[in-house]
């Protein structure tokens, strides 16, 4: 077997230089004006900053304080959507959070990786769709190209490589299907 050497001397950042001045902005401006209000308070003002660095966010949303948002302009969030205490949304590609949606605390989405067949191991994306009705909960990990089917749930600490279908209840690393979810009526 040939010894393949990886030299990562040569890698190049894929994402321009604008992309770059437009993150870093970004990041100077939530951690001066949206993280240091307690949790979910000024909810409106988080929405008009996210907003203005290009999310597509409806005005029911939730965005609390110490979730970072990789790059507002690939954020969609839809009717009552959240991203919960310190969510990482890693988003180089676009993330899309479907209505009555919530990713729980510490959860980490990860629209990006690495091409590991190449040895510069160049940056690779995919989008991260979650319907309508789901739930990531806790510490989750959701990773690139996945599609969090409506209705779903993915159990804390879970680790998603593959879609997942709506309405059920996966679970593990990886995760794997646990249960249907099924809504009981209230009386």
């Amino acid at each position: 077997m040939t010894e393949t050497i990886i030299d990562l001397s040569k890698y190049h950042n894929a994402l321009s230089r604008r992309n770059q001045v437009v993150r870093m902005l970004w990041t100077i401006v939530w951690g001066v004006f949206a993280r240091p209000l307690p949790r979910s308070v000024g909810s409106g003002w988080k929405r008009f900053l996210l907003r203005l660095f290009g999310a597509k966010i409806d005005r029911t949303a939730i965005v609390y304080s110490s979730a970072k948002v990789y790059y507002p302009a690939n954020l969609i969030m839809e009717r009552y959507a959240c991203l919960a205490s310190d969510v990482d949304c890693y988003n180089v590609a676009p993330v899309h959070i479907g209505a009555n949606t919530t990713v729980s605390q510490g959860a980490y989405l990860c629209t990006a990786s690495h091409d590991i067949t190449n040895p510069l191991n160049p940056l690779v994306t995919a989008p991260i769709v979650i319907e309508d009705q789901a739930w990531v909960a806790a510490g989750a990990f959701v990773g690139m190209g996945v599609t969090i089917g409506q209705g779903a749930v993915v159990g804390a600490r879970a680790a998603v490589f593959k879609d997942v279908d709506a309405w059920t209840v996966v679970g593990g690393n990886p995760a794997k299907f646990i249960k249907k979810r099924i809504i009981k009526d209230i009386v």
